[in-house]
């Protein structure tokens, strides 16, 4: 009888193991590219961007569900009171924010304050940080924690966009202790107050964040947040890899298929092939909030300058530049061709704006033989002075990049330009652009919040070094985005985008791309998926039926 006992309870622990690991919630996702340091003060890339999005919390997020956009609170008790004509900002903190728990908080439970705050926005001007979220405070005169739960942050001036600043993840908050304790290592030791935080993390290869379930008490539909208890997370680079891994049931959900990988999902009319509809993947085409350029470094001796002749040169690269044939061919029909820095469905977006610069190659060559770039032998142009002209452009080394790479070197070859490509990391790419080190690369902006001023600011002057990798600086454009930042939403401001759109095309620091229209697929157990057009992920509201799953 005792051993039948046993073999019943050991029946019965199994049983209840397996129900609880059947209820176990884990969502699969991915990243693009591998994730730097996550610390929300120098963190500029997607990947990390997404990470500290559930790890820490500024004082603001955006409402999962309101079309438009809309900021509600998050680590409040309400929307902030706004007095002294729009220049004083006062925000009271809830009282049941807590920081996950830290040996640096020698096993004190911690609470938020209106102290750590200030501290967060504070250490955004360490010059040892060289954080490229400095200018968000640009035009903040003052921050003070008025008592524990109360911040006040007065402004030199009116900012109609600053509240927006206070939904990103640069601005989420950190203990000092946390810092004090790791040092230059903190962005190894996360410590935030988020939905979630880090379980194990294999650096780029395998992140698993799990759920915080002393998170406080927030609820989506009548459910406490956040609703799923692990999230693992692998670091895809290979758009193939993604794709067939989305396929195979590996990850929960696609954003942006590759155009690369269309044939493999769409049918020729942008619809979901009739065999995936019957395993019940959802396709949902969304415009992203998203500009793709590629940047010409204005300090580089070659190609920058303000001389008539590197306009010259700059300008006719742009002319060269086929947007047709990236649009149908490489991006599959899935963007819009950019005209200004602005996507559609961003404040400031002026669908009147007519362009200057078209593709006419035969102009490119008529402007570079006018201003002294002649060709040779070989037949590509030599510099004015008679001296080799080699353009280097950075690529990413992927299939795609390698796919970009052969469209501008068929365009710049037809009109005599020598372009060579460096492959690398996107990761190291960028931090080789602050440093002013790389002449020309094709990125991309995706917006931190959904207005003009977002994609303007990677122009401005004082930018060079941080988000303004071209290193433009020209007084005309500096004052007219100073005298635009300063302004809501309105004609006047948009006539000011014009203007400066108009001194982009003239002076050509960018060569203007496409905006990306994403077709996201979801797999059939995945619940609550909405794509947010500011937000990077929607994890803490996602939910999988454990029944339908793999």
């Amino acid at each position: 009888m005792r051993g039948m006992l046993k073999i019943c309870a050991a029946v019965v622990l199994a049983m209840s193991c397996a129900t609880a690991l059947a209820e176990t919630k884990v969502l699969h996702a991915f990243l693009s590219t591998g994730e730097t340091a996550l610390d929300p003060a120098v963190a500029s890339d997607v990947a990390t961007l997404s990470l500290l999005e559930n790890l820490f919390d500024p004082l603001l997020r955006y409402d999962y569900k309101a079309r438009p956009v809309k900021l509600i609170p998050n680590t409040l008790a309400a929307m902030p009171e706004v007095t002294d004509g729009g220049k004083t900002y006062t925000f009271r903190l809830r009282p049941d924010v807590y920081f996950t728990p830290d040996a640096a908080f020698k096993g004190a439970k911690r609470q938020v304050t209106a102290a750590d705050y200030v501290y967060s926005f504070k250490r955004l001007y360490d010059p040892a940080l060289k954080s490229p979220w400095l200018y968000l405070f640009d035009g903040v005169a003052d921050m003070q924690a008025v008592d524990a739960q109360t911040l006040r942050i007065r402004l030199k001036a009116p900012d109609p966009n600053f509240l927006f600043y206070l939904a990103m993840p640069a601005t989420g908050v950190v203990a000092r202790e946390v810092v004090e304790a790791y040092g230059a290592q903190v962005g190894n030791h996360p410590v935030g107050t988020g939905p979630f935080k880090i379980g194990t993390w294999k650096r780029s290869d395998q992140i698993i964040l799990l759920a915080n379930r002393d998170f406080r008490p927030t609820e989506f539909e009548g459910k406490r947040l956040p609703l799923l208890d692990r999230i693992d997370i692998k670091i895809v680079e290979e758009y193939q890899s993604r794709v067939l891994g989305f396929l195979n049931g590996e990850f929960d959900f696609l954003e942006q298929l590759p155009e690369s990988m269309k044939e493999m999902v769409l049918t020729d009319d942008a619809k979901l092939k009739p065999e995936l509809a019957r395993r019940g993947i959802v396709l949902a085409p969304f415009p992203v909030l998203q500009t793709y350029y590629m940047w010409m470094n204005m300090d580089d001796p070659l190609i920058g300058g303000y001389s008539k002749e590197k306009v010259a040169l700059r300008r006719a690269i742009a002319l060269a530049y086929n947007r047709a044939e990236d649009v149908s061919t490489m991006k599959k029909g899935l963007a819009l061709p950019a005209i200004t820095p602005l996507p559609p469905n961003v404040l400031g977006y002026d669908p009147q704006y007519r362009s200057p610069v078209a593709y006419d190659p035969a102009l490119a060559n008529a402007l570079l033989e006018r201003y002294g770039y002649r060709k040779g032998a070989d037949g590509f142009r030599s510099q004015p002075d008679g001296k080799p002209l080699t353009l280097v452009m950075h690529s990413e080394a992927s299939t795609v990049g390698r796919l970009r790479d052969e469209l501008w070197r068929k365009n710049l070859n037809a009109i005599g330009l020598k372009v060579v490509f460096k492959s690398d990391k996107k990761t190291e790419i960028i931090k080789a652009s602050r440093l002013g080190s790389v002449m020309m690369f094709e990125t991309n902006w995706v917006a931190d919040f959904p207005d003009g001023d977002n994609f303007y600011q990677l122009l401005y002057g004082p930018n060079a070094g941080r988000a303004n990798y071209a290193r433009f600086n020209l007084p005309a454009y500096n004052q007219r985005y100073e005298q635009a930042r300063l302004m809501g939403e309105s004609p006047q401001r948009t006539a000011l985008y014009d203007e400066m759109a108009n001194i982009i095309h003239a002076y050509t620091p960018w060569v203007l791309l496409t905006h990306p229209i994403s077709a996201d697929l979801q797999q059939p157990w995945l619940e609550n998926y909405r794509r947010h057009p500011v937000e990077f992920t929607n994890w803490r509201y996602l939910d999988v039926d454990a029944h339908t799953a793999h």
